[in-house]
């Protein structure tokens, strides 16, 4: 298991490395991923847990150099691209917004953002198994990155990810600079609440 971080964060209880050395950087180095590396990450993501097994999540992914690259970056918000540039990958969280219930009615599929998050988590957990680092955002254009990837009618997208290999600070602008540093966690008193909330 390869799991690094320039600041070693501590859990308070005894979960598995992943988890603390995870975050979400924004400098990137300019080395490459192959689609082999890719699909793993996205193996991982294909193994989440989804309610009735629906499995509602789409992902469109691309490599720094491809055109499908270029359309996912040209669909973020003008402070997330001018970072995201650099990563080795993009990749565009959507789901299937209607299940066949149990009754055979089509209905909205209430768990498919709850469980695309799950597939983005298993992703990005990966990513830190094998020494690479994935960052979420939500600041894109969803109508822009919809016609961009061709979305089909009925799916919403949640997320875009970057995803990479952790560079320098200084790569980074200025105002960016002081903020790569992975962020702390609430207390466990603050977020989990026994018997009700």
């Amino acid at each position: 298991m390869t799991v690094q971080s320039p600041v070693a964060r501590q859990s308070a209880l005894p979960v598995d490395p992943v988890f603390p050395a995870r975050w979400s950087p924004r400098a990137y180095t300019d080395a490459t991923m192959t689609a082999e590396q890719m699909t793993v990450l996205l193996e991982a993501a294909r193994w989440a847990p989804s309610a009735m097994n629906l499995q509602p999540w789409r992902m469109a992914w691309a490599l720094r150099g491809e055109t499908g690259f270029d359309a996912i970056l040209s669909g973020l918000v003008p402070f997330n691209r001018g970072w995201a540039e650099k990563a080795s990958a993009l990749v565009v969280f959507a789901s299937k917004d209607e299940m066949t219930g149990m009754d055979g009615e089509t209905k909205t599929n209430v768990w498919a953002g709850f469980d695309t998050g799950a597939a983005w988590m298993s992703l990005a957990l990966q990513a830190a198994k094998v020494g690479l680092y994935a960052h979420g955002m939500g600041g894109f254009d969803p109508k822009a990155l919809a016609e961009a990837l061709n979305l089909p009618a009925g799916h919403t997208i949640h997320a875009v990810a970057a995803v990479g290999y952790i560079g320098a600070p200084e790569s980074l602008p200025e105002g960016l600079r002081e903020r790569e540093v992975p962020s702390d966690r609430l207390e466990m008193a603050e977020i989990a609440f026994h018997g009700s909330f």
